[in-house]
């Protein structure tokens, strides 16, 4: 079966998240372990797994954690990719980046987009059931709001200024929109307001070593497969370029992708997925969630 991996990205976190894993699952509790020795952070400790200002790296391994339970069983998947911290999830998983490299650049990438936000506060909201298109050029037309977000046809993230984005939103609303629902973030992430951050890592990378990844990874920002020759450049821009989850499903949909596996918390990309690729999906962010996919493995 050609399975391709979803790596959550920041937003879907939940409270006491993994701590299950952590407990029945050995390999699951090594990784952690090994990234709590990595940051010199006790990430066993609920409170620190919790902590918002730890969220990007709690992620990160809760997801390495679940892929490295998922690779003992199962061969390298067809393809794999992430949304936005979920591409860092995504290239560890793929062995283009090593486990203690990602935690210590996705720390510092969290510290940067903090600071962005902080000197450029910014705003998002999802557009619903409006043509991507239309959201695009609404945006063009106002200074400030930009797309962030293509998940799918019917759903576009926009990010910017907080006036920049009320403003377009009523536009867009008047333009068809079924809803415009404010998302709870300070940040505009995936706009130019986060070019700060972007300079900032640009530098950073510099001391990080890629591999080529050993399946196709697919990029948000590129819609088209990261290599090592693109990664450092394509991460750099990542942080102001939108992202383009429809575009990267129905590119692994056309390789012949038999069902999509989300990795982490949430099952916020495999419900996207499957509203374009019209696939079997599924997502593993628990022991009960982790066995019920390795039930219906069988089934296959």
């Amino acid at each position: 079966m050609n399975l391709c991996y979803l790596f959550s990205g920041q937003g879907s976190q939940f409270a006491n998240m993994g701590q299950d894993l952590y407990q029945a699952e050995p390999l699951y509790k090594q990784t952690v372990d090994e990234a709590s020795d990595v940051l010199n952070l006790n990430l066993a400790d609920p409170k620190n797994f919790d902590d918002p200002a730890n969220v990007q790296v709690a992620i990160l391994t809760m997801s390495t954690g679940i892929a490295r339970l998922l690779d003992a069983d199962l061969p390298m998947p067809k393809a794999m990719f992430g949304l936005s911290l979920g591409e860092y999830s995504a290239l560890v998983s793929a062995k283009a980046l090593s486990f203690q490299s990602g935690l210590k650049l996705v720390r510092d990438r969290s510290r940067y987009m903090d600071a962005a936000g902080q000197t450029n506060p910014g705003a998002m909201a999802a557009v619903l059931n409006l043509a991507p298109e239309v959201v695009a050029q609404v945006c063009a037309d106002i200074d400030g709001v930009y797309p962030a977000n293509f998940n799918t046809s019917k759903q576009t993230v926009i990010g910017g200024t907080a006036q920049a984005v009320e403003q377009a939103s009523a536009v867009l609303k008047d333009k068809g929109a079924k809803r415009v629902v404010p998302i709870k973030v300070a940040v505009a992430s995936h706009t130019p307001l986060m070019q700060p951050a972007s300079d900032q890592l640009a530098k950073r990378l510099e001391t990080v070593d890629f591999a080529e990844p050993a399946t196709t990874v697919m990029s948000n920002t590129l819609e088209a497969p990261f290599t090592k020759a693109n990664l450092k450049s394509t991460l750099v821009e990542q942080l102001v370029r939108p992202t383009h989850f429809m575009g990267d499903v129905q590119a692994v949909d056309a390789m012949g992708i038999d069902a999509f596996v989300e990795i982490g918390p949430g099952n916020t990309l495999s419900k996207l997925a499957k509203k374009t690729a019209k696939k079997p999906t599924f997502n593993v962010e628990s022991v009960d969630t982790l066995n019920d996919f390795r039930a219906k493995l069988e089934e296959f």
